[in-house]
């Protein structure tokens, strides 16, 4: 079997097999909603009668049933069904008849047979019989909650992961690689090395112990000796700033929900109070409740001119200190590297030890350049990656996103800072040596990512290089020219290891703990 093939068609016909075995084992009453391919196999989400839960007891149950079906040589039947037939097709199943009523009423749907006893609505393709996945190695993988839609408003089902590979080689290969994996967890070894801690009274914010903040401030170290060779000067600026800043940045219109906030303070209650119709998220409008409030509790009100916020990007700071001061072309490019910490709201699923946290610092910087400096400038910033990558002996590879339909902008600009872009990766990694993502850059400006590979294979998104057209413009930061008259400097963001608590959890995992010598915890500390 090739292996886009299996991708595309086999694990998506295992998942068909996977739901016939499901309901063969549970009863008709189940409720079968999505059943996608994944990266290692497939799941399928599931919504059982009251009482039913599924173990890692029944998974062998579960495997035994999915090989009985394959073994029947069942034939596979796509049919073309209008929306009407499909409703009354799914009639008893909650989840395909919403889906059906959320598409356009003249839309043309398929559904697929496995036998003459289970079919599911879906765009295919699949294997024409069940016997083709004879030869295919497959294991169910865990079982997990999972919201409808991924709305936590709506059902609870139930989702059972399936490992699913070509053979049992390369399953056992894979299972061999997880079980690595495991062992090399930073959420293990972190804690074991006594490099940094959780505590429940700071949801995804590290404590370092002592020889982890001795690391921490190594890597700090060699980013800050790498940058002065390369003419950046550090700067620092407030954690905290008022709601005018963010406002002026943008991040108040598009990153609200993501900032910590210090409301200001509209009063006091004068007696207790009942405020019906209290929404926690912005975007679960629908989700309501009462709040009771004691007398003399004080009224916070974030549109209150006194708002605070913890920043999350250092970005708007570094506009602000360029505005400071008249620049001259003879000044640019400025490049103002920045350590702070910032503070980015995550819902508590989304957190992962170091890899995904509310509380961090980044290797950030702003340079400030003329449009005719753009492409020796990420010359530059891409030798540093070279540099610092080499060092922790990981590979990388880039990626370039373009211009996407709601750029902002001069088109001509973008043209020629995608060309700049484009030419420099040329050069470095050959017309083919990298990937475009077409239509995937930032509003404000294209931008590079660069994904490095760790010890197993995996790939981490740490450095990235962008171009912002839209900062400049909204601080209203200019230089003087060399014809005397005024322009618009444009800002490139970067980072090589991105945040520092994710790198550290990354290279933790690379070397699982046995560090190079020069950042050695048990030596640095």
């Amino acid at each position: 079997m090739i292996k886009e093939e299996y991708m595309d068609r086999y694990r998506h016909s295992l998942a068909h097999v996977l739901a016939k075995a499901v309901i063969e084992i549970y009863g008709k009453e189940v409720q079968y909603a999505i059943g996608p391919q994944i990266e290692d196999g497939l799941y399928y989400d599931f919504g059982f009668p009251e009482g039913v839960t599924v173990t890692p007891d029944d998974y062998k149950k579960i495997e035994d049933k999915m090989h009985e079906i394959i073994k029947r040589k069942e034939d596979w039947r796509r049919e073309e069904i209008s929306r009407a037939d499909a409703l009354e097709l799914f009639k008893n199943q909650k989840y395909k008849e919403e889906i059906i009523k959320d598409l356009p009423e003249d839309e043309l749907l398929t559904i697929y047979y496995t036998g003459d006893d289970y079919v599911d609505l879906c765009r295919g393709p699949h294997v024409p019989n069940s016997q083709e996945l004879s030869s295919a190695a497959f294991e169910v993988k865990a079982v997990s909650m999972a919201y409808w839609r991924g709305d936590a408003k709506l059902d609870r089902l139930q989702r059972i992961y399936v490992y699913a590979f070509p053979d049992k080689q390369q399953l056992k290969e894979h299972k061999d690689l997880i079980k690595e994996a495991m062992e090399r967890d930073h959420k293990k070894l972190g804690p074991q090395l006594e490099l940094f801690m959780f505590d429940e009274t700071a949801p995804g914010m590290p404590y370092w112990y002592p020889r982890g903040w001795a690391m921490y401030q190594e890597l700090l170290k060699y980013s800050r000796e790498i940058q002065k060779k390369h003419g950046y000067t550090e700067i620092s600026a407030p954690l905290i700033n008022n709601k005018k800043l963010w406002q002026i940045s943008g991040h108040w219109a598009h990153y609200i929900n993501n900032m910590f906030m210090v409301p200001g303070v509209a009063g006091w209650l004068k007696a207790d109070a009942n405020i019906k119709d209290v929404i926690e998220n912005m975007d679960e409008a629908e989700l309501t409740k009462n709040v009771e409030l004691s007398k003399g509790t004080a009224v916070y009100n974030r549109e209150n001119i006194d708002t605070m916020a913890a920043k999350p990007m250092n970005c708007p700071n570094a506009m602000v200190m360029f505005k400071r001061n008249v620049h001259s072309y003879k000044d640019l490019p400025i490049r103002f590297s920045e350590y702070d910490v910032l503070h980015r709201k995550e819902k508590s699923g989304q957190m992962n030890g170091l890899l995904r946290v509310q509380e961090f610092r980044q290797d950030d910087d702003h340079t400030f350049v003329m449009e005719s400096q753009i492409k020796d400038e990420i010359a530059d910033i891409i030798a540093i990656a070279d540099e610092i990558y080499k060092t922790f002996g990981v590979t990388y590879r880039a990626e370039l996103s373009t211009r996407p339909d709601d750029f902002m902008g001069d088109i001509e600009v973008w043209n020629r800072a995608e060309k700049a872009l484009k030419e420099i990766l040329d050069e470095k990694y050959g017309p083919d040596g990298y990937e475009v993502n077409e239509g995937d850059g930032a509003f404000y400006g294209p931008k590079i990512d660069l994904q490095i590979k760790d010890a197993l294979g995996r790939e981490w998104q740490c450095g990235t290089v962008q171009l912002d057209f839209q900062l400049p413009h909204n601080f209203g930061l200019t230089y003087q020219t060399a014809e005397g008259t005024v322009a618009m400097p444009v800002v490139i963001h970067r980072a090589i290891y991105g945040s520092l608590e994710r790198f550290i959890g990354i290279i933790i995992e690379n070397f699982k703990g046995a560090f190079p010598f020069w950042l050695s915890p048990y030596q640095v500390g």
